[in-house]
């Protein structure tokens, strides 16, 4: 029962209505092709903001919207996940912008437990790459419906029809292209809708690629006489695509067996607004979402959601911590007295906030599909339930197996609180896992990373919020297995292994120099009890 005893249960009077007029999607590539400029130029097109912050490039990132952390602007990528809300033609899109790079693949596998629909982002030139190779892995394990948006056509590039040959020979998914490009990569001219008798647009730089590019509809007869040959070759591809059936089917992009393909240029804002109307028209509305039984919470049902990401230090004024919370059932409303199910605790919900980038306003009301931002929610973690009403708790988000290790340890003796209360942080927004043990102490933790990159993010956050500058010193481990209390004292008395406790659950893990020694100890010490983690979002191959 809800603990908010003043007022019954808030019933999702509407939630469904409103329910449906949400698409909550996230962006998934490799690094550099494009997402941070495609997210902002998503929201270039509908009018969230006037002047695309990333049409400079790297060199100029500090308007970016998404990218908010100073260490992204400086260094040009994307570090951690940022959540843009806009408003389109009465649709309420929520765009969840994730870090392309594979060290923070941790980060970009929680918000993909907060979306109905992700746009797997492309380079025209390299076309499937690892990092969205794995990334997909964790859209089909979730059987997510994907958008295919091929990126960087007006840059020298592959044959369109090889592109689509990759996409359906590599990873299975049959490709149904929505628009189709006249002119080869590098000489973009214009794009044909295939939807619609094939009408075509012209389109034409603005100059910096700030503002959205300017569109000439065209008919065929003027189509051919403008562009010739390279209209002729688009005419001949089109019929070839005809013939093979590759034309869109609802029903298969809703199972993840087929994926609508569109092309375009974030940077020069070609093509940004089909893709923009793929999602408003295509994407899935929020559904229900199941419980750690299996049963749905329906989404008129009362409030329910579940924190998919932790983020502190967001303001520097105030150093906050916020919970990221992805609305799953009911309405909800600023104010209410939630109860956290892994405590059974109120949680009051006074300050409550949307998010645009850096940008916060207070939130009054959300709907199944919004992320709303708690503040100060010191209690939560990353996976936990929050609801109203009758009791729901849903699945953890699991955590990935990590690959890389580090002792952390304070330069300054004299800032050990400040040491302990960052490392504390930061293992609850996910950043790293913290491990400990009773050898080691607390005053040298062990960091835990999917990539070397988070250490770096680690050092930089310590020094910069929490005025504790650290040394991070590797150790020699490269796996690690899930174990328990009767296994470990034999696990930790073996030669290059370790055994050390996640200090953010109490789960013990053993950490073994590398897949050979794993082996060796496995086929020698058949008794002791180790178990694969998630990695990639999917169980770990030994």
């Amino acid at each position: 029962m809800s603990v908010d005893t003043a007022d019954a249960p808030r019933q999702g009077s509407g939630a469904a209505q409103e329910a449906a007029r949400r698409r909550t999607f996230a962006v998934i590539s490799h690094p550099d092709a494009g997402k941070s400029t495609l997210t902002e130029a998503l929201a270039l097109h509908s009018q969230a903001i006037s002047s695309a912050g990333a049409v400079h490039g790297k060199g100029d990132r500090r308007g970016v919207t998404s990218d908010w952390m100073a260490m992204e602007q400086d260094r040009g990528i994307s570090i951690t996940s940022a959540a843009l809300r806009i408003d389109y033609e009465g649709r309420v899109l929520n765009l969840l912008d994730t870090p392309g790079h594979a060290d923070f693949s941790e980060d970009t596998y929680r918000v993909l437990s907060a979306v109905d629909c992700a746009i797997m982002l492309l380079d025209s030139a390299k076309g499937l790459e690892p990092q969205t190779l794995k990334l997909f892995d964790v859209c089909r394990a979730r059987k997510m419906p994907v958008i295919t948006f091929v990126n960087k056509w007006d840059r020298p590039g592959r044959e369109p029809l090889e592109l689509l040959d990759e996409i359906e020979q590599r990873i299975g998914l049959r490709p149904t292209p929505l628009n189709w490009p006249v002119g080869i990569a590098g000489d973009f001219r214009g794009l044909i809708d295939r939807r619609s008798d094939g009408q075509y647009t012209k389109l034409t730089r603005t100059p910096g690629g700030a503002k959205k590019a300017l569109e000439e509809p065209m008919s065929a007869e003027e189509a051919a006489e403008t562009e010739q040959e390279a209209w002729t070759q688009s005419q001949e591809e089109i019929e070839l695509l005809e013939a093979l059936g590759a034309d869109f089917d609802v029903e298969s992009f809703l199972a993840g067996e087929s994926s609508p393909v569109l092309f375009g240029a974030a940077l020069s804002n070609f093509g940004v607004g089909q893709l923009l109307e793929a999602v408003v028209n295509l994407a899935p509305a929020p559904a229900a979402k199941e419980d750690v039984e299996g049963k749905p919470r329906e989404v008129g049902k009362p409030f329910s959601g579940q924190v998919f990401k932790m983020q502190a230090n967001m303001d520097k004024n105030h150093r906050d911590r916020m919970a990221f919370v992805r609305v799953s059932s009911g309405r909800f409303e600023r104010g209410m007295v939630l109860t956290h199910a892994e405590t059974g605790r109120p949680f009051a919900t006074k300050y409550t906030q949307a998010v645009f980038g850096s940008d916060r306003t207070t939130i009054e009301e959300a709907f199944p599909g919004d992320v709303i931002a708690l503040v100060n929610a010191q209690a939560l973690s990353v996976g936990d339930t929050l609801y109203d009403g009758p009791k729901v708790v849903f699945p953890p988000i699991p955590s990935f197996a990590p690959e890389h290790f580090a002792v952390a340890r304070a330069v300054d003796a004299g800032k050990y609180k400040q040491f302990q209360r960052g490392i504390a942080q930061l293992d609850a927004e996910g950043v790293v896992q913290v491990l400990t043990s009773d050898v080691r102490g607390e005053q040298a933790p062990v960091l835990a990373a999917v990539g070397p990159l988070q250490f770096d993010v680690v050092r930089h956050r310590m020094a910069e919020e929490f005025r504790s500058p650290i040394e991070a010193s590797p150790l020699e481990y490269s796996v690690a297995r899930r174990t328990d209390e009767d296994s470990a004292p034999g696990l930790h008395s073996l030669s290059g292994a370790e055994v050390l406790r996640r200090r953010s659950d109490g789960e013990l893990l053993v950490l073994v120099n590398n897949k050979w020694r794993l082996r060796v100890i496995e086929r020698d010490h058949p008794e002791l009890f180790m178990e694969a983690l998630l990695a990639g979002g999917v169980e770990e191959n030994a």
